[in-house]
């Protein structure tokens, strides 16, 4: 019997000493849940690089599909037409100026210091109403009529700075489209010149030409979507800061007027 409780002591002792390690070995080792997890994450991972590279890839194969001569021209008609577009947009939002402040500080200057001093304030200030303030401000001695007839003119002058380089904007909306349908036609050139030389019509001889016609066609649209939305940004940008500048020009007579009243 002794020999017996010795055994069961020394099984119990080794189930013991077993269960440890089994649990010791448990928390150090990722669970399979864990496991799963971490193989989910790097599928995911190695899912979205496949991606962008298909999406790269993908446009790549279309651009040299739709034949690097049109698809260069119609590219090189973007990046023009965008280095304009981004220009007139800087230069428009810096000619954006807060007028009525500008007003009040010319009417201050011209009640403590006179024209040099409302001069000072223009010269001090960015933005067409101020150099449209500045002229009429330098003429203001010869009188209100000509006062008037200098705003009205340097006005035409800033608003014509304004509208600079749209035309090139314009030409660019214009020519991208067209290079596209130009593939178009070249693209269907080559898909009848193919039925022609194999004297039969299937699908496989005009696949080729009618992909150039289309993705030609749809290079030069994208470019002219894109590059209208900064052209009609521009306009109503233009619109604006004129607008502005006809009342601010008004302003500036009525303050003279005061100013020549007082004096």
């Amino acid at each position: 019997m002794k020999k017996l409780f010795a055994l069961i002591a020394i099984l119990g002792m080794l189930y013991m000493v077993a269960s440890k390690n089994a649990v010791a070995q448990d928390s150090a080792s990722p669970t399979a849940t864990e496991k799963v997890t971490a193989a989910d994450n790097e599928e995911k991972a190695a899912a979205t690089a496949e991606e962008g590279q298909s999406v790269h890839s993908m446009i790549k194969m279309y651009f040299i599909q739709g034949g690097p001569g049109f698809m260069a021209s119609i590219l090189l008609c973007f990046i023009l037409g965008l280095a304009f577009a981004l220009e007139r947009v800087i230069y428009l939002n810096l000619s954006t100026s807060n007028n009525k402040k500008l007003l009040v500080d010319v009417e201050e200057a011209l009640a403590n210091g006179g024209i040099e001093a409302a001069k000072e304030v223009c010269r001090n200030t960015r933005g067409p109403v101020a150099s449209i303030f500045y002229q009429g401000l330098d003429r203001s001695d010869e009188g209100l009529d000509v006062v008037e007839k200098t705003v009205v003119s340097y006005g035409g002058v800033q608003a014509s700075l304004l509208e600079k380089g749209l035309s090139w904007i314009g030409l660019f909306i214009s020519l991208a489209p067209m290079l596209g349908f130009l593939g178009t036609v070249i693209g269907l050139i080559v898909a009848f010149d193919a039925i022609e030389v194999a004297g039969d019509i299937s699908p496989a001889l005009v696949a080729n030409g009618m992909k150039i016609a289309l993705i030609t066609t749809v290079g030069g649209l994208i470019v002219a979507i894109i590059l209208q939305i900064f052209y009609n940004y521009c306009l109503s940008k233009i619109d604006s800061i004129v607008n502005s500048m006809e009342d601010a020009s008004i302003s500036l007579i009525d303050v003279l007027v005061k100013h020549s009243i007082k004096k």
